[in-house]
């Protein structure tokens, strides 16, 4: 790299390239832990901001965009990272430098958007990033000629090594302050013409695809073994939540319970004392005690994605999923949906046929959300009986898994049903790049990991913290009179709003402590975990939370009650933000009251089958 053309230290740098590039792993090496994670206002597209400390001690302000095939954008991913390329992003300045990321194994692809990036005149720098995978692949780039063509610098590195951008952060230590701007493309260029210019000039490409990517691929895309792959997967997946995460919860209910003692020993009886033990402690352990099974599940979803198997998981869906009344295009979003319905609802807006677009957001929120696990994991601990089946399997782990697969049939099922209705579209082919096979990353597995925990905890010690206050308010006032002889809390607020919801849910095998939980499980599906806590007046004892509601559970619950709770929790209720999302996506009041009366219907009617046929079997 000439030293003229890298001159100055840009303020501020923003990561950009395609999908799969190794942008973020590149990013996490710059940044480390010096990083944040947001939302941008108004959409759920992730804002990642770093601060990178050079060598010199010189800081700078990196901006990871999200991932875009074009500058003509057909996302909201791809709409900020336009924006805020152009300068016209509301909440980002325009970046000092533009530091382009490329795979090194698929230049064909990505060196389009850069030559795309190369018009917008702005300093540029290229990472061409695994280096490594391309030279085990026979692939050869003449680096310096690359940049004579170019017109701007273009550095080698390995995201995933621990110092694979070492080269990248020395050029950017080494020079002064300023770098020119790059002199733009002609706009009538032709970015097709020009990448094959580029590529026979400075690449040597024996073969297109690795040996090894070949051989792999052939089992994992195969439409059956492919297939018996995935579903083993995913029932691997949900039997480690089990298996893994024991110890750890057992950890936290041990702590969790000893607070609770202590606090209970040292503090007079009254108000203060109940309140902290039994709303604090109690509500907010009450849920914290599944943070370890939330980790493992993001920690196989992160995995797969770092290893690249869930686009050929995407590839592989594709033909089921038109053939069931869904687009192609739907499974990103209700992949994402696993996390969250939110995102995956706001990541509908790259299906561009509106009948499929609303039919996807209409089956997004019965894709198992990870605020479901809590109590998922409670009734299941509490009912189902901790035992292998053939051997091999565990029956808990067993009984997650047909939840999570009891959303995606009901997911189907409906498709196909609304299939028969309106208009048909046409099918549209998914155009998806398949990345390399590739080793995840144990230090951007790690930082997920963080991101993911630290959003549970900030919900835990904000509105589930906020919620399980108020239920033990509502569960403790007013205080009954002297002569009253029956549980106080059923004459508390709780106790008169229960037993009047009653009367709607008992048919499907509720009492009134199961209603009053589901009232702020709508703001925030985990929390009904609190409010079973708190009707029940379980507090953290020495046994933990969730182990001393279990055992409640476990004695006053038929095994048909607890059933029909899960069925109910497989399609309702939507939390509110999935229905205020619902309404803001499609601009239809009548839309989003629809989604919320078949949703809800389905749920009552699946759990009232659920109770009356667990009822006669039993």
């Amino acid at each position: 790299m000439s030293e003229a053309t890298l001159a100055v230290l840009p303020r501020s740098i923003a990561l950009v390239g395609n999908p799969n590039c190794g942008k973020t792993a590149l990013f996490n090496q710059l940044t480390g832990s010096r990083q944040k994670v947001a939302n941008y206002a108004g959409v759920t597209v992730e804002r990642k901001e770093g601060r990178l400390v050079l060598p010199s001690g010189r800081k700078l302000r990196v901006l990871d965009l999200p991932g875009a095939y074009s500058l003509n954008a057909t996302s909201p991913d791809e709409a900020v990272t336009r924006d805020v390329c152009l300068g016209q992003h509301p909440e980002e300045t325009q970046p000092d430098l533009l530091l382009c990321v490329a795979d090194a194994t698929n230049l064909r692809l990505h060196l389009r958007f850069v030559l795309e990036l190369k018009r917008l005149g702005r300093p540029m720098v290229l990472a061409l990033n695994m280096v490594d995978a391309a030279k085990r692949r026979g692939i050869r780039i003449d680096r310096e000629k690359l940049e004579q063509a170019l017109g701007f610098p273009v550095v080698e590195t390995v995201a995933v090594r621990r110092r694979g951008a070492a080269d990248l952060i020395s050029a950017l230590d080494e020079h002064a302050l300023t770098m020119p701007a790059v002199p733009p493309a002609s706009a009538e260029q032709d970015l097709h013409a020009e990448t094959r210019r580029l590529i026979a000039s400075a690449v040597s490409m024996p073969q297109p695809t690795s040996p090894m990517d070949e051989a792999i691929d052939r089992w994992v895309l195969h439409p059956v073994w492919g297939l018996a792959i995935l579903a083993a997967t995913m029932l691997l997946v949900f039997q480690a939540v089990y298996a893994w995460a024991g110890p750890f919860q057992d950890a936290i209910e041990t702590s969790l319970g000893w607070a609770g003692t202590q606090l209970a020993a040292h503090m007079p009886d009254g108000l203060l004392r109940s309140l902290l033990v039994e709303g604090v402690i109690a509500g907010t352990g009450g849920v914290l005690v599944f943070l370890p099974q939330i980790l493992i599940l993001f920690f196989f979803i992160l995995v797969l994605e770092e290893s690249g198997y869930l686009p050929r998981a995407a590839f592989l869906l594709d033909r089921f999923m038109v053939s069931t009344g869904l687009s192609g295009r739907a499974f990103i979003p209700l992949l994402s949906s696993f996390a969250c319905a939110v995102p995956g609802i706001m990541a509908t807006r790259s299906i561009p046929d509106p009948r499929d677009r609303l039919l996807t957001i209409l089956v997004a929120p019965l894709m198992t959300c990870s605020a479901r696990l809590p109590v998922y994991a409670l009734l299941i601990g509490a009912f189902i009986p901790d035992q292998r089946v053939f051997g091999l399997f565990n029956l808990q782990g067993l009984t997650l898994f047909a939840l999570y697969a009891a959303g995606i049939v009901s997911a189907m099922l409906v498709a196909l049903v609304a299939r028969r209705f309106g208009r048909r579209a046409g099918e549209q082919a998914l155009l998806l790049e398949i990345p390399a096979w590739r080793i995840p990353n144990p230090r951007d597995v790690a930082l997920g990991l963080r991101e993911r925990g630290a959003i549970f905890l900030r919900r835990v010690g904000t509105i589930i913290l906020a919620l399980s206050v108020l239920l033990w308010f509502l569960s403790s006032f007013p205080t009954p009179p002297a002569d009253w002889t029956r549980p106080a809390i059923e004459y508390s607020f709780a106790g008169h709003i229960g037993r009047a919801m009653e009367v709607l849910f008992a048919p499907i095998g509720f009492n009134w402590q199961i209603c009053v939980a589901l009232i702020p499980g709508l703001a925030a599906r985990e929390v009904a975990v609190s409010g079973l806590a708190a009707v029940y007046a379980v507090s953290a004892g020495e046994a933990g939370v969730e182990h001393a509601l279990a055992t409640a559970l476990g004695s006053q619950w038929s095994l048909a009650t607890a059933l029909s709770l899960l069925a109910w929790y497989v399609f309702a209720p939507q939390c509110l933000a999935t229905l205020a999302v619902i309404r803001r996506e499609t601009g239809s009041l009548k839309a989003t009251l629809g989604a919320t009366a078949l949703l809800t219907g389905m749920a009552y009617a699946v759990a009232l089958i659920v109770y009356r046929l667990t009822g006669l079997l039993t």
